[in-house]
């Protein structure tokens, strides 16, 4: 037996007992099937649990152990993806009733990186249908039941990427991919207390990975401790040249490898952490007092630029393309949020001159904050702006209360990427959270920035949600 608080451990210490041959990777994996199929049902966080696959591929890289073959950082370390992510074998559902049935006959392209790398894949994990492309009002817009947070089961867990977030906080993974358009990394991450990286535009393959928005799909990892969401994501970056020309990161060049522990510069937004909820704000300023400690912290003011009418013209546009089909079928009224079935027509009338509109000012967007991020290390803001909503309360009355940290509208239009890791807790004993915005293809000195910081504060215990999901 491997004792639960073992299974909410980082990627690095799961590695480290695994080699010194505290338990065996089927061993491992097998206690993470057993806590998948008993919470993951009670939080709505698991689709489909891949059993079968999961032991055949732990038998195996247990023999390359045993052999002297070691993989790396994630040989052994059972994980699961967001079910838009094709896997062969098993249904990808998309979240949806529509799709509910759906089989794609090879794996995405991450999930064949991360089978190079040695990870296990134990379960497909649950998600806002359609990763919420057409706007959703309910926390209830999946067919498997709102997403419950493992420190408030009342509570959302966040969308679109909600089952991967509740599964890395409540330990029912070792680690998680999700995908973000915009916020559907940084907002279940926020809510769940969990570390997520936004890659640059790019930076990851999207092949066998369901479309939503083709210029600003991003496809990135969830995990307990900074350091971990590093190895995922070297792991799945695409190797040689990706996107722009620019070189993939290498095991040469470990995204957040280096020691660098001073000397940064850090730029917040104006007008951050001032509008949000008490407690966002109150952990926001404790964070900026933990940053001064190791950075220069500047305020700045970002572009004046409509970046969420950018961001939500693209989107429409390009999800009512993604989804022709559905729309023009009628089977768009199979999907369980009403809001997200009128959305899918709004989307249809999106017309072409606001579309090319909006990627105009993207393209200027693009370049003013390139210039703004050449003379800082990251941008730092409260993820959002408060903690996560009563399950059953509308999503719209309830974040229409707080202000909306423009940061993430601002680097999903133009690419960017980001680190979204916890400060702390507030209302009804939720968590808060920080992120870091990098110029674009430098994740190496974002997740340095957000490594230090997490180096010099007190890493969320997710031990202390074991007691809480006992009676699971």
């Amino acid at each position: 037996m491997i004792a639960d608080e073992i299974l909410v451990g980082s990627v690095d210490d799961l590695g480290r007992r695994l080699r010194e041959g505290e338990f065996t990777v089927r061993e491992l994996t097998e206690a993470y099937l057993d806590r998948l199929e008993r919470i993951g049902p009670e939080l709505n966080a698991v689709v489909t649990v891949t059993r079968e696959r999961a032991l055949e591929t732990a038998d195996r890289l247990d023999d390359e152990l045993e052999a002297g073959d070691d993989r790396g950082p994630l040989h052994g370390i059972p994980y699961g993806v967001k079910d838009l992510v094709a896997t062969e074998g098993y249904p990808t559902t998309w979240g949806a009733e529509p799709y509910r049935d759906q089989e794609i006959d090879e794996d995405a392209a991450v999930v064949t990186r991360l089978e190079e790398a040695g990870a296990v894949l134990v379960g497909k994990l649950a998600m806002v249908e359609l990763a919420g492309g057409f706007g959703y009002d309910s926390a209830n817009a999946s067919f498997t039941g709102p997403g419950r947070n493992p420190w408030n089961v009342d509570a959302w867990s966040g969308g679109s990427s909600s089952g991967s977030a509740a599964a890395v906080a409540a330990g029912l993974v070792g680690f998680a991919i999700g995908t973000e358009t915009w916020g559907s990394l940084n907002t279940p991450a926020a809510f769940s207390g969990v570390n997520a990286v936004r890659p640059t535009y790019d930076r990851v393959s999207r092949d066998g990975v369901m479309a939503l928005s083709w210029t600003m799909d991003k496809v990135g990892p969830m995990c307990r401790a900074v350091g971990g969401c590093e190895h995922v994501l070297r792991a799945m970056a695409e190797p040689g040249e990706t996107g722009r020309g620019r070189s993939a990161p290498s095991s040469k060049r470990g995204l957040g490898g280096t020691d660098r522990r001073s000397g940064f510069r850090v730029a917040v937004p104006e007008g951050a952490g001032e509008d949000e909820q008490a407690a966002v704000r109150e952990n926001f300023e404790r964070t900026l007092g933990t940053l001064e400690e190791f950075a220069t912290v500047e305020r700045v003011s970002l572009p004046d630029l409509p970046f969420a009418a950018m961001a939500g013209t693209i989107i429409d546009a390009e999800a009512a393309a993604a989804f022709e089909d559905l729309i023009e079928s009628g089977a768009v009224h199979e999907l369980d949020d009403g809001t997200h079935q009128l959305g899918s027509y709004r989307a249809t009338v999106v017309l072409a001159r606001d579309y090319v509109n909006a990627n105009r000012v993207r393209t200027r967007a693009q370049r003013e904050l390139d210039a703004l991020l050449a003379e800082y290390d990251a941008l730092v803001a409260p993820a959002r702006g408060s903690v996560a909503n009563p399950i059953e309360e509308s999503l719209t009355e309830y974040f229409g209360q707080f202000a909306s940290p423009p940061v993430n509208a601002a680097a999903n239009v133009t690419g960017l990427p980001g680190v979204t890791t916890p400060n702390g807790f507030g209302e009804r004993g939720l968590p808060t959270a920080v992120e870091f915005v990098g110029r674009a293809w430098e994740e190496t000195t974002v997740l340095a920035v957000a490594c230090e910081y997490e180096r010099r504060t007190d890493r969320v215990d997710h031990a202390t949600l074991i007691e809480a999901l006992e009676g699971y």
